[in-house]
C-alpha cells in the first residue's frame, strides 16, 4: 500500500521516506524540488496548488505530512497559506482519495507559550499562545488535522489521524541546526544565553524517523490507542544547552561558546530584530529571535512515558552516540 510523504527532500521528510523505502513500502514523495531518495515516486508540486496534492494522493493509503514552512521570521501570509492553507487542502484531497492513515508531523511550539516546561506531556495546541508565526500556523494545522478523525470508539472507517511533535531534530546533513550551531561557533558568533543551565530535550534524526513511522504503523496495527492524539517525541535525554551545543561544536572540531550574554537581554534584542526582518528582511535567517531567545534560555523537556507506551517505540540512538556519529559525518572523533 503506497504511503505519501509531504517535504521528503527536507532532513526528515527525506529520513521518513527512506526508512519506508527500506522495508519494501511502495513510497510517493510530493515536494517542489527532487526528494534525492532512491527508490520512491517524486510528485513536483507545491501543498497551495490542489491539483498537485490530488495528483499526489491518488491511490495512496496513508499519508506521513512534513511539508511545511519553517522560518523563524517571513511573511505571515506565506506561513498561512503554506502550513494552514497547505494542511487543509491534503486532508481535503486524501478524504476524497480515500487515505485511511494521516500522521501530522509537528512541533512542540504548537503548545508552547514561553515559559518553561519542566517534563510535562503534549498539551493541546493554542495558536493563540504560541510564539511566532511558524508555532501559531503549525498549531492551526495541527488542530485542523486532528478535526478530521473519526476519533477514539468512533466508526472505524474515514480518516484516522495522529500529530508527532518531534522536538530540536538534528543529525549529520542538518542545516537548521548543526550548521549554523557550527558555522556561528566557528567565528565566534555563538554566545550561551545566561548560564546555559537550561534543560532542553532533543531527538536524534534517526529516532524521529523511527518514531514517526511508529506512529504510522500504530494507526494500522492498533487505532483507537493513538488516534486524534498528539505525542511529544524526543530522546528523553534533557541536557543543559551549554552541553548540547558543545558536543555539536567538538563533534565538528570547533571550539564551544565561551561568552556570554543575558538572557533578558538576549530577548530584547530579539525582538528589534524580528522588527528590523518585518521590514527589510535578510537572505538567511534572523541571528536572533525572541522565540530563539527563549528556547535558548528557558527549560523544555518533555514526559515520554505516553509516547513510549502508545507508540510502542522508544529511541535507538542515544545522545553521545549522535554526537559519535555526528564527529564520523565532519570526519573526526567526538571529544
Amino acid at each position: 500500500m503506497t504511503v505519501l510523504v509531504t517535504g521528503a527532500s527536507g532532513l526528515l521528510g527525506g529520513a521518513v521516506a527512506r526508512l519506508l523505502a527500506a522495508r519494501g513500502e511502495p513510497v510517493r514523495t510530493l515536494q517542489r524540488s527532487p526528494s534525492g531518495v532512491a527508490g520512491v515516486e517524486d510528485v513536483a508540486g507545491s501543498l497551495t496548488d490542489p491539483a498537485a496534492v490530488a495528483a499526489a494522493v491518488d491511490g495512496v493509503s496513508a499519508v506521513v505530512h512534513l511539508a511545511a514552512k519553517v522560518s523563524l521570521a517571513g511573511d505571515p501570509a506565506e506561513f498561512e497559506a503554506v502550513n494552514v492553507g497547505g494542511t487543509r487542502t491534503l486532508l481535503d484531497a486524501a478524504e476524497r482519495a480515500g487515505v485511511e492513515r494521516f500522521v501530522q508531523v509537528s512541533s512542540p511550539s504548537v503548545a508552547h507559550a514561553g515559559a518553561s516546561l519542566f517534563g510535562v506531556g503534549a498539551g493541546v495546541a493554542d495558536p493563540a499562545a504560541a510564539r511566532g508565526e511558524y508555532a501559531r500556523t503549525k498549531a492551526a494545522s495541527e488542530l485542523a488535522a486532528l478535526s478530521r478523525d473519526a476519533g477514539p470508539g468512533r466508526a472505524t472507517d474515514g480518516l484516522r489521524v495522529v500529530a508527532v511533535r518531534p522536538h530540536i531534530v538534528w543529525g549529520p546533513g542538518d542545516t537548521q541546526l548543526v550548521e549554523r550551531v557550527v558555522d556561528r561557533a566557528s567565528s565566534g558568533r555563538l554566545p550561551l544565553l545566561g548560564h546555559g543551565a537550561a534543560l532542553i530535550d532533543t531527538t536524534y534524526l534517526d529516532n524521529a524517523a523511527d518514531g514517526i513511522v511508529a506512529a504510522l504503523d500504530r494507526l494500522a496495527d492498533a487505532p483507537e490507542a493513538v488516534r486524534g492524539r498528539a505525542y511529544v517525541l524526543t530522546n528523553g535525554e534533557p541536557r543543559t544547552v551549554a552541553d548540547l551545543l558543545g558536543g555539536i561544536c567538538r563533534a565538528a572540531g570547533v571550539e564551544p561558546p565561551r561568552w556570554r550574554v543575558p538572557a533578558g537581554l538576549a530577548r530584547v534584542a530579539g525582538g528589534a530584530v524580528e522588527a528590523v526582518w518585518r521590514v527589510r528582511p535578510g537572505a538567511d535567517e534572523p541571528p536572533m529571535t525572541r522565540f530563539l531567545a527563549e528556547q535558548l534560555s528557558t527549560a523544555h523537556w518533555f514526559d515520554q512515558r505516553a509516547t513510549w507506551s502508545d507508540l510502542r517505540w522508544r529511541p535507538a540512538v542515544s545522545i553521545d552516540e549522535g554526537f559519535r556519529r555526528l564527529a564520523a559525518h565532519y570526519g573526526g572523533t567526538a571529544r
